[in-house]
């Protein structure tokens, strides 16, 4: 059975298809100790001018899916099928030549670490050019200009003194905005932000997210947002996918994942999220146990061995069957569990939602 995760409606412009589709994307890597199943059967959808967050805990697929879109995986030992097109572009089946042509013009990526994702021994500003002279025919002088007027766009101060500057001479607030001007040297349609605000002080985070929002405003691009965040989700994002286990466990619009979630992972997360108005004793609640391996993924739902809804489902279908991607109502609000719609609902209301 197909599943599917949209993010918008259908793009008008290209007879119906989005301009984003990831259909069952699986990323399996083969290792010593056997096969691990990173990304298993992953679909979503996305438009331009739209953001789709993807959230879920270390090791559930997330950056993983991100590295495939870019085609990173390629000349890899990693196992990639399924299918990701890209304004009518299908990217898996794509030669790694093609594909690098494709990147840093159509896609692009800022990295979560960006004082690693730049090169030390070259300037900022030369390795902003150099993304820029890879797919325009032009001189050096139009590709310096361009990366000065990027660099004030996002905020670098004095950007034709900092353009000669090495990357350990950025704060790390400025690395990052670099690292957002280096992706859009091309004015890419796609930007896949992974982890984009780590490590930066709350003020900065909320300058960086501006920025991004603006941006995106100016250059039309479809954005994926991941992180484990989901104070940086409801702020970005207009739909969400959650993700455990390499699997998506739940999805749809970011009210939907806020207001009314039902899967108990979901729950899980949001009750991690500190809240100044927390009812009860205020503590912030954990999930138990960890995340499963992805050598050894749960037979059932991936979630089972630490859910503790389980006595909701009569017999051993968590522990023993997959749970479906089903929709719920007329909405795209999707939901991997056993446990009923309606007493799932019911459990949010009576029980999570008064704790949050």
């Amino acid at each position: 059975m197909t599943e599917s995760v949209t993010s918008a409606p259908p793009a008008d412009t290209r007879a119906g298809k989005p301009f984003l589709e990831v259909k069952d994307l699986q990323v399996h890597f083969p290792t010593d100790d056997g096969l691990v199943k990173a990304v298993n059967g992953l679909n979503f959808t996305l438009e331009r001018g739209k953001t789709l967050g993807i959230v879920g805990e270390s090791g559930s697929g997330k950056s993983v899916s991100s590295l495939a879109i870019m085609g990173l995986h390629k000349g890899s030992k990693a196992k990639v099928s399924g299918e990701i097109w890209l304004d009518g572009a299908e990217l898996v089946s794509m030669s790694v030549p093609e594909m690098r042509a494709l990147r840093g013009q159509q896609v692009a990526m800022i990295f979560q670490d960006p004082l690693s994702a730049m090169h030390p021994f070259y300037r900022v500003g030369d390795q902003l050019t150099e993304a820029f002279l890879v797919h325009n025919n032009a001189p050096k002088a139009v590709a310096k200009k361009r990366a000065v007027e990027l660099l004030d766009r996002v905020g670098i101060p004095s950007p034709d003194k900092r353009f000669f500057d090495y990357p350990h001479q950025f704060s790390g607030g400025m690395r990052q905005r670099a690292m957002i001007a280096m992706a859009l040297m091309c004015d890419p349609a796609l930007l896949i932000a992974d982890e984009p605000t780590t490590a930066l002080d709350v003020t900065v985070q909320a300058q960086i997210l501006d920025l991004m929002k603006d941006l995106q405003k100016e250059f039309n691009s479809a954005i994926i947002l991941i992180t484990h965040d989901l104070g940086v989700v409801a702020k970005m994002t207009e739909n969400v996918v959650v993700m455990y286990g390499g699997r998506v466990v739940e999805s749809g619009n970011v009210r939907d994942i806020f207001y009314r979630p039902e899967m108990p992972y979901t729950w899980g997360l949001l009750g991690s999220i500190p809240r100044v108005n927390r009812s009860g004793d205020g503590r912030l609640k954990s999930i138990r146990g960890t995340p499963p391996s992805l050598i050894n993924l749960p037979k059932g739902c991936p979630f089972q061995p630490r859910c503790d809804y389980q006595e909701h489902v009569e017999g051993a279908n968590c522990a023993t069957e997959l749970p479906e991607l089903l929709q719920i109502g007329q909405e795209q609000h999707r939901v991997r569990c056993h446990i009923n719609s309606e007493q799932r609902k019911q459990l949010f209301t009576e029980q999570i939602k008064p704790s949050l």
